[in-house]
This record gives structure tokens, sequence and C-alpha cells, in this order.
């Protein structure tokens, strides 16, 4: 098959298009023949050479894909050989084939391209894992969204939305800022321009917002207690502000605030998997329903992969970029 590796650590022309061997299936998996794979911020700390593959997972990029199962033992799982599919993966996306467990694999919901369901797995799996699972944004609390153009930031604003939630995002643009208020958020902010603190508490009436979805984290963690309601909750996903924060922990006690952190890529089958059952039990039936719609910047073929990930770290994009395999 032809796949896209990672010749060494280095900038995007690393990207090669190469020949592999079909993936061997190991027990609980399928074989999904790629129509389309989705690129994702961790596919570029990969190729930096900063995103350890964990063991046992192939060592070609993407972390999600949707295509037609060609293969695998299926048992009552509803699925059958080619029924097309979008999946959550370790790794091996940019291919033509990718093993993918059972249990992450997901129907392509109805009236949605092969394209707009490859840009699903790993930005849902993650926001509901973290947004709802973890930090337990619950009914009549509001959201704060680092990074609201990102892919999990579009996520983000357009699923707390449909559920109900104020949500506010922050970007860097006017352009942006705008985006996001277009996705749902009650009010985009420029933090170029803003001070997001500030806002949040004059929209708040001074309380402050329950939860906040972090991708930054760095210095920012100090600020976004500052913006923490009572008993609000941090959850941190990435690291592009920094691993090092100064915070004030005497809110943490005094407010009972808590702070998490979690990377999804490591955590066992058995959990992703019961992420994919909450996500087509509650929010495929929104997607199938035109409540929340993918966001496709721009697609590429498959062997454009290094174009792909220059416009991924040139952060110009709204929303998700994706390789066309098929």
């Amino acid at each position: 098959m032809r796949a896209i590796e990672i010749t060494q650590p280095g900038k995007p022309e690393v990207l090669q298009l190469c020949e592999r061997p079909t993936p061997e299936l190991k027990a609980g998996e399928v074989l999904i023949k790629v129509h389309a794979a989705g690129i994702n911020r961790p596919d570029v700390f990969q190729r930096l050479g900063q995103y350890p593959v964990p063991p046992g997972a192939s060592d070609l990029p993407g972390l999600e894909v949707a295509g037609e199962i060609v293969d695998g033992e299926l048992g009552d799982s509803g699925f059958a050989k080619g029924d097309m599919v979008c999946a959550l993966v370790q790794g091996g996306g940019y291919a033509e084939y990718c093993a993918a467990p059972l249990a992450q694999c997901l129907p392509v919901p109805q009236g949605l391209s092969m394209v707009e369901a490859a840009s699903l797995p790993e930005t849902f799996f993650t926001v509901w894992s973290n947004v709802f699972d973890r930090a337990q944004l619950s009914e009549g609390e509001t959201l704060l969204v680092q990074g609201g153009t990102s892919g999990i930031g579009v996520t983000a604003i357009q699923l707390a939305t449909a559920m109900g939630h104020r949500v506010f995002a922050t970007a860097g643009t006017e352009d942006k800022r705008r985006a996001c208020e277009e996705l749902g958020a009650e009010r985009g902010i420029n933090y170029r321009d803003e001070d997001f603190v500030a806002v949040v508490k004059e929209l708040t009436g001074g309380k402050g917002v329950d939860v906040v979805l972090d991708m930054v984290a760095g210095d920012y963690v100090g600020r976004e207690i500052d913006c923490l309601a009572d008993d609000g909750r941090i959850a941190i996903i990435a690291l592009l502000g920094g691993a090092k924060a100064n915070v004030d922990l005497s809110q943490v006690l005094r407010r009972r605030l808590s702070i998490s952190g979690s990377t999804l890529r490591p955590r066992p089958v058995a959990f992703k998997g019961a992420i994919a059952q909450k996500l087509r039990e509650r929010v495929w039936p929104l997607l199938e329903a035109g409540k929340i719609k993918p966001v496709i910047y721009k697609t590429f073929p498959l062997a454009e992969a290094a174009a792909a990930h220059e416009l991924m770290e040139s952060s110009t994009h709204v929303g998700k970029i994706v390789l066309q395999v098929v």
C-alpha cells in the first residue's frame, strides 16, 4: 500500500510517500480501506520528534480515518464488511489501509461525506472525554474554549452550544473571532486585543466560567484560574504555550477549583470504546440532524501531506485539514 512516513524528525518535507505492507490485524481490530484521513496537531509533534509513538502502534502518522471495512472479525458489533465507518486510531492513518480497533469505529453519520467523517474522531473523542466526562460540564454551566478555530475548538464550540451551554472562545484575529461566533460562541474574544479574563468576567456578571478547555497552558493557566467560577474546572489537553505555569494555589483551595490534564492516544481501547458509545448515542444524532457540522478548511491528496502540515503549522486555518486517499 501507499503511505506517508516520517523519514526523520524535522520540517514538513520529511513526510515522504512510501510503500508499506498492508497492516496485519490484531485481535479486536478491523482493516479499513482509507478514503480520507484527518490532520491533527499531534501529527505535527510526532513529525518533529516530540510525541513518541505508543508501544505497538504504527509509526506512520495519522490518528483518524474514514473508509470501508474490508477485513476483520466483526462479531455482534452490528458492522459488516463493506460498511463505511470513521475511526480513532493510535497511528497509521496516512495510508491506503489502516488497522483500527473495532470498538473505536463509528458509522459515517448520515448525510456526511467521507472527508467530513474523517474530520470527526480525534476532535470529538477528545472534546467529549475532556469537557463532558473529565470536566463534567453540566446543565446551566458555561464553557471557555481556548483556540476556538482549531479543530478541537470548532468541535467544542458547536457541541457545547448544541447541548444548551453558553460558550465563549478565544482567537488570534478578528476574522477568527467572528468565525467563533458564527459557529455558535456567544462571544469570540481576540486575545491579541482583549483580556479574556476581563471579558469573561463581564459577560458572566463577575461569576466566571465553569469550565475552561485549554490547549495553551503555560502562563494562561494562572489567568484561567482568575476567570473561573467557584468550583470551576480547567481541562488541559495540550501545551502550546509551555509546560510551566505560575499559579495562585490559594485560589484553588479557597474556591474549590480543579485542574486536570489528559492525553487520549495512549489510553486503552476499552476507555476509548466507552467514549465511542457515548458519541454514538449523544452526538451522532446531532450531526445527522445538522445541528453540528464538520468544518473543513482544505483537503490535500495523500502525496501532499507535507503541504498539509505546512498549512497546519501556519495556524491560518479555521477547522480541519484532511488528506484525501481515494
